[in-house]
């Protein structure tokens, strides 16, 4: 019995590695899943979610007109270019992904508020499904969830007439708290490890304690607080980290490094995480 567990074990590992190492998989867009990944990963998902949304309490006036039409603009701005809405299709790069966003018209009757919210706030990884806690406020979280609840009873004309009656402002607000919570120095940093995930910074870098591909289009992080100075130009304080941060172009015009978009508290953790990289 041992050997043929051990045996099972064997093989199972070399066809796993015949898989990984020889490009047997096809990675193309063009391909989708299988309809048995696709069944797996999207019960792994929604069990996941359930779990973790479990005591999260709505706010009382989250589906209140007030909040519907806040949440109409912020869907607009940010769900409607993958998800698309009622008469109105996802943008072309949308519609090439893989997973393909699904429609969200009728996904409040699949998922409660509390897992719409959870959803929002933390995304989902692999996915394309972007965590928007650190870019939007929590009633901003909470409002989108609010219209998200409307739309299975919205037409394509409630749509367009909802979007019609907006002003040309855009949902632009500070991002909810980030987790952990609590204001001593680990905490600060590990605010930080977040943040440069979700804020990009491993498109260019490679961050140790942040996963992600190897990339060398700016230096590599590790042992960053060892350094003297900030790209040749800053003393390499907290304080100048979370400047250099939030506007590196205005240090250096010939930096490659753009502003992402990163606001004070989230540079001022980035700057503590860096701080501890030695």
């Amino acid at each position: 019995m041992l050997r043929t567990v051990v045996v099972l074990a064997a093989a199972g590992a070399a066809l796993f590695a015949l898989v990984l190492f020889g490009g047997v998989y096809d990675v193309s867009a063009l391909r989708p899943h299988t309809q048995p990944v696709y069944a797996l990963l999207e019960q792994g998902m929604q069990h996941a979610v359930r779990r973790r949304a479990a005591d999260i309490v709505p706010p009382p006036d989250f589906e209140s007109e007030r909040s519907v039409a806040r949440g109409t603009r912020c869907f607009r701005d940010k769900c409607q270019q993958c998800h698309g809405g009622p008469g109105v299709a996802p943008s072309e790069a949308a519609l090439g992904m893989q997973p393909l966003p699904g429609s969200l018209i009728d996904v409040s009757r699949r998922l409660s508020p509390s897992e719409l919210y959870w959803i929002a706030r933390h995304g989902i990884k692999m996915s394309g499904m972007p965590a928007w806690q650190y870019r939007l406020s929590e009633d901003d979280l909470w409002a989108v969830v609010g219209f998200v609840t409307r739309l299975p009873d919205m037409s394509a004309a409630d749509y367009r007439a909802r979007l019609a009656a907006l002003d040309a402002s855009s949902c632009r607000s500070a991002p909810g708290p980030a987790e952990p919570r609590g204001d001593d120095a680990a905490a600060r940093a590990e605010r930080g490890r977040l943040a440069m995930q979700q804020h990009g910074c491993t498109a260019c870098h490679t961050v140790p304690g942040v996963s992600g591909s190897r990339l060398y289009v700016g230096p590599p992080l590790e042992g960053f607080a060892r350094r003297t100075w900030i790209a040749g130009r800053l003393p390499n304080t907290p304080e100048n980290r979370a400047a250099w941060i939030r506007d590196p172009q205005a240090f250096d015009p010939r930096t490659a490094m753009p502003n992402n978009g990163v606001g004070e508290q989230a540079a001022a953790d980035m700057a503590a995480y860096l701080g501890t990289l030695r």
